[in-house]
């Protein structure tokens, strides 16, 4: 046999011994697939035969949920934009609010607050700073505004520097002449109890010698506009307190009345409220009234407001307490007469 004729046989071979292989792994396969469904069956037929069963008399049915809470009772709701709705405890040594929002009323876009027997009980403010352009104080008064909040002086958010502001002896002078009441307030960014005592100290310098008719306010807010983060991002709540309560007692030391100054939110979480009772809280809520739970003795409604001698925009206010009188009487005031006209 020639090496052409032996190479033609063995190709042709080559199909056959393939498929030879083939259907013996197939059958090696198929015989231990058949092995493993024969072992399974086995075990079943063993624990069907092994096993008792039992029957219970049992019934299963739905009962009465006891609730942990009444759905009815005080509670706190937030939005988080992780969590959605979120809930807080209302803490029983902190006094409730004591405004009732059916008397809060707007009129010709200001607030006005009424008691139950149809007084206005709080007087309008307004707080600048030297980002405010006023050009008229005496137009200012006669817009119906009482008193005016102004910032002494601020500490920076990124160095922590502290700095007065410029416009507040100019703005100071103006408005008293014009006849309204002055409070001051600092914005501040401590971050330890001496910073605290550094900024009243501070606050109390630029004071020296002006008579005030209103509250020296610590001003401690969350900047949520800087990238880089602020200085103030990671203040503990304790620290937090701490330094209003080391503001508070400095300024009053002084001889001002001290106040807190706080928007709802940063309050609820970072204030330890129990502990800060004894001075007088300036809320910061924008809206027609404030779902701030607890009480307020200023309220900061609008930072969009209008008034008559002031270019731009400006932060509108309702003190429910007159804090020129002594002891600071709640306001108490004849309600405005009616516009209304009648035809006989």
């Amino acid at each position: 046999m020639d090496r052409n004729t032996a190479f033609k046989i063995a190709a042709a071979a080559l199909p056959a011994l393939f498929f030879a292989a083939l259907a013996g792994g197939l059958g090696i396969a198929l015989h231990q697939q058949r092995q493993t469904i024969d072992s399974l069956t086995a075990m079943h037929e063993y624990i069907e035969e092994h096993t008792t069963t039992t029957t219970t008399s049992i019934t299963y049915e739905s009962i009465q949920v006891d609730r942990f809470y009444e759905r009815g009772g005080k509670k706190i709701l937030l939005h988080d934009e992780v969590y959605g709705q979120i809930w807080l405890p209302v803490l029983e040594d902190v006094p409730l609010s004591t405004h009732p929002l059916e008397l809060l009323k707007e009129e010709n876009d200001r607030m006005i607050s009424y008691d139950k027997y149809g007084s206005i009980n709080a007087m309008t403010g307004i707080d600048i700073s030297v980002y405010n352009d006023v050009y008229d104080w005496e137009a200012v008064k006669a817009d119906g505004i009482d008193f005016v909040m102004m910032r002494v002086g601020y500490r920076t958010y990124g160095g922590g520097q502290i700095k007065a502001d410029t416009a507040f002896h100019k703005n100071y002078k103006a408005a008293k002449e014009a006849g309204l009441l002055v409070g001051a307030y600092f914005f501040s960014q401590a971050i330890t109890i001496e910073e605290a005592v550094d900024e009243a100290i501070f606050t109390a310098r630029q004071l020296e010698g002006l008579e005030l008719d209103f509250p020296v306010a610590y001003d401690w807010e969350i900047i949520y506009h800087d990238e880089d983060g602020a200085r103030t991002d990671n203040v503990p709540v304790d620290v937090l307190t701490d330094c209003c309560l080391a503001f508070c007692q400095h300024i009053e030391a002084y001889g001002y009345q001290p106040m807190i100054y706080q928007n709802k939110r940063t309050t609820l979480h970072k204030l330890d409220l129990p502990r800060l009772q004894d001075y007088p809280f300036w809320l910061a809520e924008y809206g027609d009234g404030p779902t701030y739970i607890y009480d307020y003795d200023m309220w900061q409604y609008s930072c969009t407001g209008t008034v008559k001698g002031i270019n731009g925009a400006v932060d509108l206010n309702l003190s429910f307490y007159d804090y020129s009188k002594e002891d600071a009487p709640p306001v108490i005031r004849p309600a405005k007469p009616s516009t209304e006209t009648t035809t006989e």
